[in-house]
């Protein structure tokens, strides 16, 4: 039947190949027309239906809904399944073939969609136009299968290589578990060594070898990290389950603990003699004339012997700093306060200090008019912990003393609210005294 209706078509002369053409598309365009009047007719009959009608009607749609869902769920885990059998040449023929079905499916449903539109249209061309979409439409199906295919392969290569690396897994677990213990032993062993220097480098600067010269101080520190590199060493081979140091081993760490000691009395004995000699001369530091002139007109104005000690304090930017008698210091803050040529108005700094034979209390002042700063301290009996307050003077010492009672229990005369201001009232004892001990053994 194609074969005659192709020669019949053939035999046609080209006017009556597009009368035909348009005739076919005419009636494709009627029945469609026909069709949604159809449609349309149907709308009416669903409106004069009751709710309790309607709702039945929803409800059997939904369920015959759900069933062709979960069909097409079913039938999704059962091509996973198999695809996970196939081979990867047979999964890139398998989304080859769905693909192209795609394709061609999506093809039908345009040409379809397009008929109605070009009813109207003159024939000519009909026939090439629609080779053209399929071909490009069946082009980019191919591209858009082989990129799926290719996809899959790789998807499919991978878990091939997981499942063929999976059993090897367990293998190395044992190596990695002996890797972790014995990182960790190292850095167990490592940090055991770092506080034995710390507190080794605390003894030497109680011991006074911090005034050790440069080269002293480097051969100081290099030994002792060679000796914490081979104590580290010698954990971590213990730790790894080596067996234990042998009577050499032993004999050559007593060794080196002789040589240490040795070197730290040789520093010692550098460190004394370098106390023996003459200081060096140094240059006067620039803040030197307003201490001179600090010391005379405390002098002049109250007493030569109202300060212990005057020095220009070099650790803390060559401030002039005054050390008052207990019986002046109130005299002399005063005077800091008070004279035209001093006029110390801001108190920026207030604490107090426990060197266990004594304390000392520490205030540090700015004078805006003159832009110079001063240190006045003083020293205070433990026994009889009580000194002048100068929140009369200063306003802002108000808060630091009370924290200062608060920690060590330094008593300031004439203060207008001597509390506890960080501990609470019903507290046993100072905090931050040397000899404290707390009262309750929780805390």
């Amino acid at each position: 039947m194609t074969k005659e209706h192709d020669g019949q078509d053939e035999s046609l002369s080209i006017e009556e190949q597009k009368k035909k053409a348009a005739a076919e598309a005419k009636a494709k365009a009627l029945e469609l027309a026909k069709q949604r009047q159809a449609d349309k007719e149907s709308q009416p009959a669903e409106k004069s239906l009751s709710p309790e009608e309607i709702k039945k009607r929803a409800a059997a749609e939904a369920k015959a809904k759900a069933l062709e869902l979960a069909k097409q769920r079913q039938a999704d885990k059962e091509s996973q399944s198999a695809e996970k059998s196939l081979s990867p040449e047979e999964i890139k023929k398998r989304a080859a073939a769905e693909a192209k079905a795609k394709a061609l499916e999506l093809v039908k449903q345009r040409q379809a969609e397009k008929e109605p539109a070009d009813q109207d249209q003159a024939a000519d061309g009909i026939e090439n136009h629609q080779d053209d979409e399929k071909e490009k439409a069946l082009a980019l199906a191919k591209a858009k299968a082989a990129a799926a295919a290719k996809a899959k392969a790789a998807a499919m290569a991978k878990l091939a290589r997981d499942n063929e690396e999976a059993p090897a897994q367990p293998k190395t677990d044992q190596a990695d578990e002996k890797a972790l213990a014995a990182a960790k032993a190292k850095a167990a062993a490592a940090a055991k060594a770092k506080a034995a220097a710390a507190a080794k480098a605390k003894s030497m600067r109680d011991a006074g070898i911090s005034g050790a010269t440069g080269d002293e101080k480097a051969q100081a520190i290099a030994e002792a990290k060679a000796k914490a590199a081979a104590a580290a060493k010698a954990r971590a081979s213990r730790a790894a389950g080596d067996s234990p140091a042998s009577d050499d081993e032993k004999a050559k760490a007593i060794a080196a603990a002789k040589a240490k000691a040795a070197a730290a009395a040789k520093a010692r004995a550098a460190i004394a003699e370098k106390d023996n000699e003459e200081p060096e001369d140094k240059k006067p530091s620039p803040n030197e004339p307003f201490l001179l002139k600090y010391k005379k007109i405390i002098s002049e104005s109250i007493s030569t012997e109202a300060l212990e000690d005057a020095y220009i304090n070099t650790l803390s930017k060559d401030v002039p700093t005054l050390v008052a008698k207990a019986d002046t210091y109130f005299a002399v803050a005063e005077l800091l306060k008070t004279h035209s040529d001093l006029y110390f108005d801001y108190l920026s700094e207030s604490h107090g200090t426990d060197y266990k034979t004594h304390f000392e209390v520490y205030n540090y002042f700015y004078s805006y008019k003159n832009k110079q700063s001063v240190v006045l301290k003083a020293k205070v009996d433990r026994d009889k912990a009580e000194i002048p307050s100068l929140a009369t003077l200063w306003e802002g010492a108000n808060w630091p003393e009370r924290e200062t009672y608060d920690l060590l229990g330094i008593t300031f005369t004439g203060h207008p609210n001597l509390t506890r201001i960080m501990m609470p009232d019903d507290w046993v004892g100072h905090p931050l005294r040397k000899d404290y001990e707390p009262y309750d053994v929780e805390v």
